[in-house]
């Protein structure tokens, strides 16, 4: 890069070089400090180092660019003069926090050092200059255990630890009862330790302090807990993180100072109500790291809790009012709920950070509703503010409110939902059981930023500390888990066998059912009841449906599915997978005899039982869609699948079929197959046992033919013929399917329309489209085996690797979570483009598990095909996601 590129941006005092528009280059946190200085908050003055010095910084070895130290001193001396410090001044010293600042919130992931250029010299000058020595010798030990941890990589647990014992000693309970001494006497130990661990002592050069803190701030961008939140976010390594370095106000100067985190309405309700936490005589930190159970923002809601210690609103009434003042300034700005971080020293308010604050998908709904109909956002807008992964938050049951249930514990209502599973105390164990197909709640202590891992993988998450601020319930509202903090009683056992409250036990390993809504952790599995999805859901719901343009069906097979799918408003059956049907035990039997018969004789006669049953499920299906379209797919797999496998299974099924065993077992032998998800299942099937088409096409046939004259209403069904890779494959069965059809409607002195059209689910189907558009009147696109065969990957058995790909970035995502761009993608637009040269009307759709993913149906949208189908339970997720992906085209923005 060239050297004249801008490296530091300055704020503070009323001014700045850059705004929140410059998100990408000052990161989140640089661009609305310097937006909140612009507006003349009280911002303290500070500097950015911009992303590009991150992205410098990793492609040159982990080094500077030219030109940044200059820069940096420039700014620093700025900040200096602003203050009326100087950095590394004996008289007058200017201290600094030096923060992260990715363009995309992640809160905790990355390193933070506070109170920098303190040291046995300076530390005397800033307790001359408050008039506290208590004060500014806390400040020195908070530097020492931060800047030992974050930047030097002693393990904090060794300063925990020291500290934890001088109290125990000398009976403190609280860190505010240490006076001047004691932390004096602390602030040498805490020195011991980092001269015993790394051979040299704490350094006391305030330059060498803050280019350590930069580099480690930097070098956090790629450490673990940040490379997972990350790959759970989508969030690309390539973007990088910003470094404010900002002048450092204090909020533990005694009683008139204080620290807090607030949002300017309820993050997990939603409830335009200030909401927030505090500490007198504290640090940032301490709020967030959930050290010390912080007190309310508002009497409102300290009488909410039952609090008895004072509100912000009662105990600092002058800084309150100003607070709000600011609260209201910023939301009005936004146009959004923030997330803010406020210091107050010595009676003064100081605005240390706002953010669009994390929120439950319950609050996103009502914020995003609200604030339309206060006339701040469009209806569009509102529809865009609302992440469509997060409406599986929704979906979920909650406990059942008359089921008995056996309460353990209690805590603060941190992030809401229902979750029952194994008490778990660690998150690597939390993980690898997860793994193994086990639900687990993880309990701890606190959480800190290392156990992102353990918290994705949980049901849900307790804690004994920490408020609603704290890391957990950020973290755990952000992934939309439930989480109780705060759980004073709870104390975790050292062996971590076991946790005790009030006398009871309960161990590692016993089924525990939280409810965040309420803050309450109960012994055993408890009851839960499905969701009611009124309100702000279906206002918002409606302004989505309104703008989107593609339909989104669901896939169902069963009246239960296929009436969900109703309720969360499906416009039809996308894909109904009909060998499901045949798994089922009254039928398995007669499938079997199918499968086992020698000649086409026996087929038909085992095929003839089937039929009424699978009739009746076709009048099921379309007597739920009431009118709607039903898209059928014909018998898949390969036959092997239906039979069963061992020598046990084989002798139960002759025993209770009275069939030969000898007999079955030669038959599972001969269709036995290497590599069956490439062999004789799909049309293939047809090709050789067109029998079985022809049953199933005769059985939807007589069940349209039913439901049309019972309901009255139009019933349309789509006939999908799978695997198909050749014209002539589906010219031979769509005969077939045709004859059978008009046969059936002849019977039946019915008229109506029905659809033939074929799964395109292989790399040669795609690519001759137009030949085999001119047999088929709609293709589906079956994504999972397209990607499966684009790629050759199996997608049962390439979990095993999968991951070792995805860490080393040559897939970004998991190809059979979201649809693959380049090539599969590719694909689809050149099936789309071929089918409508030959057949312009043809109907175009997608049924594989990509239909109810956001980013595949982004790029579905782009590519002009006419619907998505997913599972029942993602069909609200998929229509806002077509909402957003029509929004974003409309507005020029990608869709690929």
């Amino acid at each position: 890069m060239k050297n004249k590129t801008k490296w530091v941006y300055s704020f503070g005092a009323g001014s700045a070089e850059g705004d929140a528009s410059m998100r990408n280059l000052l990161g989140g946190k640089g661009a609305n400090l310097a937006e909140m200085a612009s507006l003349g908050l009280p911002v303290p003055p500070g500097f950015t180092i911009t992303t590009e010095v991150c992205s410098a910084f990793y492609d040159n070895d982990c080094t500077h660019p030219a030109g940044l130290t200059e820069e940096v001193a420039a700014a620093l001396a700025n900040v200096g003069k602003a203050v009326g410090m100087n950095f590394g001044d004996t008289s007058k010293p200017l201290l600094v926090s030096v923060r992260s600042g990715a363009r995309a919130s992640m809160p905790g992931m990355m390193d933070t050092v506070l109170n920098l250029g303190l040291t046995d010299e300076t530390v005397k000058g800033l307790a001359k200059l408050s008039g506290d020595e208590r004060f500014a010798y806390d400040s020195y030990r908070r530097f020492i255990q931060m800047y030992s941890d974050v930047v030097l990589e002693v393990d904090h647990h060794s300063f925990e630890e020291l500290l934890e014992t001088y109290k125990e000693e000398r009976d403190y309970f609280l860190d505010t009862e240490m006076t001047a001494d004691d932390w004096k006497a602390v602030i040498d130990g805490y020195k011991k330790v980092v001269a015993d661990e790394l051979g040299k002592p704490f350094p006391q050069d305030p330059e060498e302090q803050l280019w350590g803190a930069i580099n480690a701030v930097f070098g956090s961008w790629r450490n673990d807990r940040a490379d997972t939140y990350r790959r759970l976010h989508n969030i690309p390594e390539s973007w990088g993180t910003a470094v404010n370095v900002q002048a450092m106000v204090f909020g533990n100067m005694g009683d008139t100072s204080a620290t807090g985190v607030a949002f300017t309405r309820d993050p997990s309700t939603g409830d335009n109500h200030y909401y927030g936490e505090f500490l007198i005589n504290a640090q940032g930190e301490d709020v967030v790291a959930g050290i010390r159970t912080p007190q309310a923002l508002t009497k409102r809601a300290r009488e909410a809790m039952g609090d008895e210690a004072p509100s912000m609103e009662e105990a600092m009434p002058k800084a309150y009012a100003e607070l709000a003042a600011v609260f209201d300034k910023l939301e009005k700005h936004y146009r959004d709920m923030q997330d803010i971080e406020f210091t107050i020293q010595n009676e003064k308010l100081w605005m240390l950070q706002t953010r669009n604050g994390k929120r439950t998908a319950k609050a996103a709904l009502k914020i995003a509703v609200d604030l339309c109909e206060e006339g701040r956002i469009t209806q569009e807008e509102a529809v865009m503010r609302v992440d469509p992964h997060s409406l599986d938050q929704l979906l979920h049951p909650s406990l059942d409110p008359d089921a008995p249930r056996d309460q353990v514990l209690s805590g603060l209502p941190a992030s809401p939902g229902a979750a029952s599973g194994e008490v778990v105390f660690n998150s690597d164990e939390a993980e690898r059981l997860a793994q193994e197909g086990k639900s687990v709640i993880l309990v701890r202590v606190e959480t800190s930023p290392e156990d992102i891992h353990g918290m994705h993988a949980a049901k849900g998450i307790v804690t004994a500390r920490g408020g609603m601020t704290s890391h957990a319930a950020v973290v755990a509202r952000g992934m939309g888990r439930p989480c109780v903090c705060g759980a004073g009683d709870l104390k975790i056992d050292k062996s971590e066998d076991f946790f005790s409250v009030a006398g009871r036990q309960v161990k590692k390993g016993d089924i525990v059912t939280i409810d965040g809504a309420a803050g309450r952790v109960y012994a055993g599995a408890v009851p839960t009841v499905q969701p009611e999805l009124s309100g702000d859901f279906a206002k918002l719901m409606g302004w989505a449906d309104a703008v989107r343009r593609m339909k989104v069906r669901a896939n169902a097979e069963t009246p239960h599915d296929a009436r969900v799918a109703r309720d969360f408003g499906a416009e039809g059956i996308g894909l109904c997978r009909t060998e499901h049907m045949f798994f089922e035990a009254d039928r398995i039997i007669a499938v079997r005899e199918m499968i086992l018969a020698e000649d086409k004789k026996g087929r038909e006669t085992a095929l003839a039982k089937l039929l009424p049953m699978q009739r009746s499920d076709f009048e099921e299906l379309f007597r739920v869609m009431s009118g709607l379209p039903v898209t059928i797919r014909l018998l898949d797999p390969p036959l092997h699948e239906f039979l069963p496998h061992s020598d046990d299974e084989i002798e139960e099924v002759a025993k209770s079929s009275g069939m030969d065993a000898q007999k079955l077992k030669e038959r599972v032998h001969k269709l036995h197959e290497f590599n069956p998800m490439l062999g004789h299942r799909g049309c293939r099937l047809g090709v050789s046992y067109p029998e079985i088409y022809e049953m199933q096409a005769r059985a939807i046939m007589e069940a349209a033919c039913a439901i049309a004259k019972e309901t009255g209403e139009k019933v349309t069904p789509e006939i999908m013929i799978p695997l198909v890779a050749k014209r002539e494959e589906l010219a031979m069965l769509k005969a077939r399917v045709d004859a059978i059809a008009l046969a059936v409607l002849k019977e039946n002195k019915t008229k109506l329309d029905y659809l033939v059209g074929t799964m395109i689910e292989l790399p040669r189907a795609a690519l001759t489209a137009d030949e085999i558009a001119k047999e088929a009147e709609f293709f589906s696109f079956g994504t999972n085996d397209l990607t499966q065969t684009t790629f050759g990957l199996s997608r049962d058995d390439s979990a095993a690797f999968l991951p070792d790909y995805l860490r080393q970035g040559i897939f970004e995502r998991d190809p059979f979570v979201t649809l693959d761009p380049d090539g599969v993608g590719q694909l689809i637009k050149i099936a789309a483009e071929k089918g409508r040269s030959t057949r312009p009307e043809i109907k175009l759709g997608i049924c594989g598990e990509h239909g109810g993913d956001p980013d595949s149906i982004r790029f579905v949208e782009g590519a002009g095909l006419d619907y998505v189908s997913c599972s029942p339970y993602r069909t609200p997720i998929a229509r806002l996601a077509a909402a957003q992906a029509k929004l974003e085209k409309s507005q020029g923005g990608s869709t690929n």
